[in-house]
């Protein structure tokens, strides 16, 4: 009991890793009280909630921002341009209202309902073959953060598990794990996937529309996996955007859930951005593209 008092009193201190300049944290008495619960629970009761686009992919390379999970779609050679220039069109339209956090958050999510039905009717009627979307996400897919591979190699021998929660494209999400060695078999992908018939032809996305406003795990309540977690009641949860903040949202029974923002803007628009982070999020780090922060917690768990 002694050792468990003292971890929660100096673990924010003794993660050499959070003391950076770039690692940003409100309020370091609850971060110590949640990485002391985790730390006590061990592996058997953890389990990692994650983004994709953006949070286990890098941000930028050199400052060139990487594809998202649809951008890597549309590079697709069989999608009709007409499609390309429409969904450019609902990004133009619906991308400030995601992001405009002084629009009440109803309102923000019945704009982000039409915007994927409006991407999903653009969508039905198209052929295009699942080996296509495979291959293109092999072209142009993006890097996966420093150290990504070795921590999910290490949570499948922990059998931790890892639920991926995109409200990107399923079907490029999955590709791109599949291509970069991590879609173990402890891995959970919930997303937008085609729904296509026999010849290929694309009839729309399958279940209810993820968007970054419904992907939590209220969307999991009924299946097998939501069993599997519900006995594990600390989360560690990954995400680059606000809306990602919610993704551990309808668990229940949870102990302890530490959120892990990842934050990358040009630097003026980062310092006015900090601050919204920071009320979501409970690590904010600031232009990281590594795994180095979770490797680091997880490291105590062993």
């Amino acid at each position: 009991m002694q050792r468990y008092q003292k971890m929660v009193r100096d673990l924010v201190s003794d993660i050499k890793l959070l003391n950076r300049v770039n690692v940003h944290i409100k309020d370091k008495t609850r971060v110590n009280e949640i990485l002391g619960k985790i730390v006590e629970g061990g592996f058997k009761q953890l389990q990692i909630v994650s983004d994709f686009d953006q949070t286990i992919t890098k941000q930028h390379e050199n400052g060139k921002k990487h594809l998202s999970s649809f951008g890597i779609f549309r590079c697709c050679p069989s999608l009709p341009k007409e499609h390309v220039e429409l969904t450019d069109s609902f990004a133009r339209k619906y991308k400030p209202i995601e992001c405009d956090l002084t629009i009440p958050i109803e309102e923000r999510k019945k704009h982000m309902e039409e915007w994927y039905s409006d991407t999903e009717k653009s969508l039905k009627g198209i052929e295009i073959s699942p080996e296509e979307i495979s291959d293109i996400a092999k072209k142009y897919g993006p890097c996966l953060r420093d150290g990504c591979k070795k921590i999910f190699q290490s949570l499948e021998e922990k059998n931790v598990p890892v639920l991926v929660f995109s409200a990107g494209l399923g079907d490029t999400v999955v590709a791109l794990l599949k291509h970069n060695g991590i879609y173990r078999t402890n891995v959970k992908v919930v997303s937008n996937f085609l729904d296509f018939d026999k010849n290929n032809v694309v009839q729309g996305f399958q279940g209810k529309l993820i968007h970054i406003y419904s992907k939590n795990e209220h969307a999991l309540e009924g299946t097998d996996y939501f069993k599997l977690i519900s006995q594990r009641n600390n989360v560690i949860l990954l995400g680059d955007s606000i809306g990602d903040a919610g993704m551990a949202d309808g668990l229940p029974n949870t102990n302890a859930v530490l959120k892990i923002g990842f934050l990358y803007f040009e630097k003026d628009l980062a310092e006015k951005k900090l601050s919204d982070y920071l009320n979501y999020f409970d690590i904010v780090l600031e232009d990281d593209q590594t795994m180095d922060v979770l490797g680091s917690i997880l490291a105590l768990l062993e």
